[in-house]
C-alpha cells in the first residue's frame, strides 16, 4: 500500500497492483451539468471493480468522489482512491485546439473555484483517511494544448498547502513531455509523480505501442531518479471518426493487445499503473457517437465487457 498513515510520506513508493481510472457518468450525467451518478450506480460500478481492481483513480472532489468513497466506505470494500483537483484555466492558452482563452472575469473565478476545490480535497482526505490512497493536484493542466491551463508556480502553491494538509502523499497527474523539464520545479514539492503515455494518441499502431509507453515512462524516471514514478493514465480507444486516431488503430482487439502487453511489463517492473479507463463516457468530446474520448472504456456504457475484460467476467453482450 501507498504508506498512508506515516509522517514522512516521502520515504514511501507505491507498491504494484491492478489501478483503474473510474468515472462512473451514464447516459444523461456528466461534470459540466452536475448530474452525478446515484449511490446505487456507484455501489454497483464498485462490486464489478473489486472483482479485479484495489486501486481507483478519480478526477475531481465533486459529489461523484464523495460518493465513491462512502460506498467504499459503507460496503468495506477493499479499494482505496487517488483523489484528484478538477481545475478550471488559471491563464489562457491560445495553444488549444479546441478553445482555451477566457476574459479575466471567468479565469479570477476560476482561481476561487480551485482554492475552493482545493479545501474540499483537504477534507474528503481527512474524513476518509483510509480510504484516500494518494492526492493529486490536477490532471494535465500544464501541457501545451489543454483548455485549463494553471500556471506551475500555482501547482506549487496547491502542492505545499496539501502537503500540510493532506496526510497522504501528493501527486500531480500529466502527460509525460512537461515532466521532462516543464514541470521540474513542480518535482520537488511532490511525493509521486503521475505520467500519463498514450501511443494511439500520437500514430503508433499496436507493435510499437509498448516500447513507446517505455520510453515515455524512462524519459520522467530518468530525470527524477529518486521519485517515485507511476502511471496514471494509459490506455487505448475502441472507437474513432477519424479525429486524431486513425479508425483502423481503434479496436477491442487493440485495446486487448495493448492492455496485456501493458501489464504484463509494469508487473514485471513493479510499476503501479492506472489503465484508462473503466467505463465509456459519452459525454466527452464531440456530439460525433464516433468520437474517440467516449470509447476508452474496458466496459461499455451499459457495463457489458469489451473483450479485453471477457475472460475474467463473462462474455461480451
Amino acid at each position: 500500500m501507498f504508506g498512508i498513515f506515516s509522517s514522512d510520506r516521502r520515504r514511501f513508493a507505491p507498491s504494484h497492483a491492478n489501478a483503474i481510472c473510474y468515472s462512473g457518468y451514464r447516459e444523461g450525467q456528466s461534470p459540466p451539468s452536475g448530474v452525478f451518478p446515484s449511490y446505487e450506480q456507484v455501489r454497483e460500478d464498485l462490486l464489478l471493480l473489486v472483482r479485479h481492481w484495489r486501486y481507483l483513480r478519480v478526477y475531481d472532489c465533486t459529489q461523484h468522489a464523495e460518493t465513491v468513497l462512502k460506498v467504499i466506505r459503507d460496503e468495506a470494500l477493499p479499494l482505496q482512491v487517488m483523489l484528484g483537483m478538477g481545475l478550471g484555466a488559471e491563464v489562457s492558452n491560445p495553444n488549444c485546439p479546441w478553445g482555451g482563452v477566457y476574459d479575466d472575469a471567468v479565469l479570477a473565478a476560476n482561481r476561487r473555484a480551485n482554492d475552493e476545490e482545493l479545501a474540499r480535497m483537504a477534507a474528503l482526505s481527512r474524513l476518509y483517511r483510509k480510504e484516500v490512497m494518494a492526492v493529486s493536484i490536477g490532471n494535465e493542466a500544464s501541457v501545451d494544448w489543454n483548455d485549463h491551463m494553471v500556471p506551475v508556480e500555482r501547482l506549487i502553491e496547491f502542492a505545499k498547502q496539501l502537503g500540510r494538509k493532506a496526510r497522504h502523499p501528493v501527486t500531480f497527474c500529466e502527460n509525460y513531455v512537461p515532466w521532462t523539464d516543464k514541470l521540474r520545479p513542480l518535482a520537488a514539492h511532490l511525493d509521486v509523480l503521475g505520467v500519463h503515455t498514450y501511443p494511439v494518441w500520437e500514430y503508433k499502431g499496436i507493435e510499437e505501442a509498448l516500447a513507446y509507453t517505455q520510453e515515455n515512462y524512462y524519459a520522467v524516471k530518468g530525470r527524477y531518479p529518486d521519485k517515485p514514478v507511476v502511471i496514471t493514465e494509459a490506455g487505448w480507444t475502441t472507437r474513432s471518426n477519424g479525429r486524431g486516431i486513425d479508425p483502423g488503430n481503434a479496436s477491442e482487439d487493440l485495446q486487448r493487445l495493448y492492455y496485456e502487453q501493458l501489464m504484463s511489463w509494469t508487473k514485471a517492473e513493479g510499476i503501479l499503473t492506472f489503465v484508462f479507463e473503466a467505463f465509456d463516457e459519452p459525454w466527452k468530446g464531440s456530439p460525433d457517437p464516433d468520437e474517440p474520448e467516449k470509447h476508452w472504456g474496458l466496459f461499455r456504457l451499459d457495463r457489458r465487457p469489451k473483450r479485453v475484460m471477457a475472460e475474467r467476467f463473462g462474455k461480451r453482450g
